[in-house]
């Protein structure tokens, strides 16, 4: 007899259709966050929810909410309590697949929670933010002032808590380990409605080749929305790094940028159309740098690399030595920038050659290296969506993921050795005191 499907606590068949899927999902979810509470907590503190483990998570499905001209009914309710304090509330809305969020329905229930005293309405769907705390959805009635905020979860952040909670941070409670992850299996199922980043979008084809003949406009509206999606990669595979390692990972953005996302991706736009490139920089906590990554769309390659200070304290050779033995498994194709100090142009080598011979990686002076830059860089995919060829995304997430998990994870930063005492002056003063101390008998 073949093995059997294991018995699921969310069933995915009976999905007959987007209400249904929607429906589902948002029941499956609430009613995990409201038994799994290291999840919720993890989801809900960071839009405002408390923390604490005493606090209790409540989930609803359609309230009725009365308005002045009648009644709205959002598709879920989220009460955090501490004691008999309501600490936070919050409407939830939720798409699955395909489906968009519309500003009408968001701003009906902005003006119900006004009314209700909840604290917060949280969206959900597909839909990945063009900037962190910016919402997906244009036209929304949110004034910079409101005591009611709106915050947007996709379902791909949502399923990245999860595993992280699960996998790695690790849930105590053995029944509760296992609802989250039975929430995990439901939403990998394409049933679910929960999608994952796929596709550059109908205009990736013209413009990656007009980015190839030079001949892409700043003024392209095909450009500036192929560069929106650019920047939503840059966050899916902030989402997926942090699902494999189970820390968040964060894309680096300018503060003009955070402020206005609009000129972000005018950089985009403009980087694409003078050089075919597109670049980010994502932060890991913890490693020696930040890791960046550049799809050069004319030359076809995706780069990763990254850039951090040489040893101080030893001879030239021994620093690009210090180098080398961090990176015993890393691939000997890898690429290394020595630059000394001061020095405009460094001296490169691969991997492979500063094993064989560190002072390959010195340059004619031998001088003492100030900083070392990594580099690595793959064939880019050129299709728009995930096929059996493999296609942009796949090739800058595989970029992405393969460079921490061969070089970046394994690098420590230099620390310098604590200024020392000399050990025989330390002697040598020791005995002086001794024969100058007068003995106890002639006291």
């Amino acid at each position: 007899m073949s093995e059997p499907e294991r018995a699921r606590l969310i069933p995915v068949s009976g999905i007959k259709g987007q209400t249904e899927a929607e429906d589902r999902a948002t029941s499956a979810l609430l009613a995990v966050l409201s038994v799994v509470r290291p999840f919720s907590a993890a989801l809900l503190g960071p839009l405002g929810a408390t923390r604490a483990k005493s606090a209790r998570v409540e989930a609803f499905l359609q309230p009725v909410i009365e308005v002045h001209d009648g009644t709205v009914r959002p598709d879920g309710l989220i009460r955090v309590s501490v004691g008999k304090r309501v600490a936070f509330e919050a409407f939830v809305e939720t798409k699955t697949g395909t489906a968009k969020l519309d500003a009408s329905q968001i701003n009906a229930y902005l003006d119900a929670a006004r009314g209700a005293g909840a604290d917060a309405i949280v969206t959900i769907s597909n839909e990945i933010a063009p900037a962190p705390g910016v919402h997906p959805t244009e036209g929304l009635r949110v004034r910079s002032n409101s005591k009611v905020a709106v915050h947007h979860l996709s379902w791909m952040l949502i399923m990245s808590e999860a595993v992280k909670e699960h996998a790695h941070r690790g849930v105590d409670d053995p029944e509760q380990a296992w609802i989250l992850e039975e929430l995990i299996r439901y939403m990998s199922h394409p049933k679910s409605g929960v999608v994952d980043f796929v596709d550059m979008g109908d205009n990736w084809t013209g413009v990656r080749d007009a980015a190839v003949d030079g001949s892409l406009s700043r003024n392209s509206p095909e450009a500036v929305e192929v560069c929106q999606r650019w920047d939503q990669l840059l966050r899916v595979a902030a989402l997926r790094l942090g699902t494999e390692i189970g820390s968040d990972v964060i894309e680096v953005i300018p503060r003009a940028h955070q402020q206005n996302p609009r000129l972000r991706n005018k950089e985009f736009v403009r980087t694409l159309c003078a050089g075919g490139t597109l670049s980010g920089v994502l932060r890991i906590p913890d490693t020696v740098s930040d890791l960046s990554v550049i799809a050069d769309i004319k030359a076809a390659r995706v780069a990763v690399s990254a850039a951090f200070g040489a040893p101080t304290d030893r001879t030239p050779r021994a620093s690009v030595v210090w180098l080398t033995k961090q990176l015993k498994e890393a691939d000997g194709s890898l690429l290394v920038d020595v630059y000394a100090r001061n020095a405009r142009h460094p001296v490169t080598a691969t991997l492979e050659q500063l094993r064989d011979d560190p002072r390959i990686g010195l340059g004619p002076a031998k001088q003492v290296p100030a900083r070392f830059h990594l580099r690595y860089s793959a064939p880019m995919g050129q299709g728009r969506r995930s096929t059996r060829k493999k296609g942009f995304i796949d090739s800058v997430l595989d970029a992405v993921i393969g460079f921490y998990g061969d070089v970046l994870q394994d690098l420590k930063p230099f620390v310098p050795s604590a200024p020392a005492i000399s050990r025989s002056s330390v002697s040598t003063d020791a005995a002086d005191d001794d024969q100058s101390r007068p003995s106890a008998e002639t006291g």
